[in-house]
């Protein structure tokens, strides 16, 4: 241990961390840029704060602050009520847990490590079966925004241990839950990282193209913003078609996107460059065209991937 009983940096929580029902204690493994962030959000609340990691040094900072060190990963979890861990990947974590599956029974344990739906649900039910509640948690933010509006962070698995720790979990950015699955923050993850990947994908043809005439980067996204604020209101209006599976419009239909995405891909290789980047968008709706669905919505595109799953 780092210091006599009573001081920070035991194992016993120091003095002036309050025990009140409204300050649960809280352990927080994995202490990278997040795990730091998670951690310091607890201490700045009162919350009595263990925290552990593989490489001890990375405690530190935190324990100068009011945080316990933790000798290994089962003393963090014995050490308190709400668990969470954060760290490299899904098989670290399970590797984390089933270490301390012994101090496990009566904890709940929230997972913000970055999971895909079928090892997320695995781990749920390696804690499970060790008598813990388990929850999964998606984080948006970066470790600056942890604790900011900017933050928030969705949830699945036990709903009533969210319910429980829910004022603590806040603390770290606004949650929602959105499912008893485990596996569902997952899925809301790889959904919503999807679409981010797939605006950086149109971004970087974008500037590509702006480069072949000497337009600057800079220049171009100002114009690309701009108008890319205006189109995102129409997001909602291709979820409701989606979920309803009614596509009809008569406004911007698939054959007349097909066609001015044919003109785009045509232009792009005229400049010298590769389309590989958005000429798959244009597979899609074309392949609803030749479907008979050329004058309804460009949403319909959705059902193309849906065909080949």
């Amino acid at each position: 241990m780092d210091s006599a009983p009573g001081q920070h940096g035991d194992i016993n929580h120091p003095r002036g961390q309050s025990m009140s029902p409204q300050k649960h204690s809280v352990s927080v493994i994995g202490l990278g840029n997040l795990g730091q962030a998670l951690a310091d959000a607890f201490l700045a609340a009162g919350h009595p704060t263990t925290v552990w990691n593989r490489t001890a040094a990375k405690a530190d900072a935190l324990v100068a602050r009011g945080a316990v060190r933790a000798g290994t990963a089962a003393e963090a979890v014995a050490a308190a009520e709400l668990v969470v861990v954060a760290v490299l990947d899904q098989d670290t974590a399970r590797d984390v847990l089933g270490s301390a599956t012994a101090a496990l029974p009566g904890r709940t344990v929230v997972n913000l490590t970055t999971a895909t739906p079928a090892p997320a649900r695995e781990l749920a039910e390696l804690v499970t079966e060790h008598g813990a509640a388990y929850v999964l948690g998606a984080v948006y933010a970066v470790p600056q925004t942890i604790g900011t509006d900017q933050a928030f962070i969705l949830y699945s698995g036990d709903e009533p241990a969210h319910e429980r720790y829910r004022g603590t979990l806040d603390l770290l950015g606004s949650g929602t839950f959105v499912g008893s699955d485990p596996g569902l923050a997952s899925v809301h993850d790889v959904a919503i990282l999807s679409g981010m990947y797939g605006l950086f994908s149109g971004f970087f043809q974008a500037m590509a193209l702006a480069r072949t005439e000497r337009i600057k980067a800079v220049d171009m996204t100002g114009h690309l913003t701009r108008w890319l604020e205006g189109v995102l209101v129409a997001l909602p209006e291709f979820a409701a078609e989606i979920d309803a599976g009614a596509y009809e419009t008569e406004t911007s239909s698939l054959e007349m996107n097909a066609t001015g995405l044919r003109n785009i891909l045509a232009a792009t290789e005229s400049q010298g460059l590769g389309t590989e980047l958005i000429a798959p968008l244009q597979r899609l709706f074309e392949d609803q065209v030749a479907r008979g669905h050329g004058r309804h919505s460009l949403a319909r595109a959705v059902e193309s991937l849906e065909a080949r799953a």
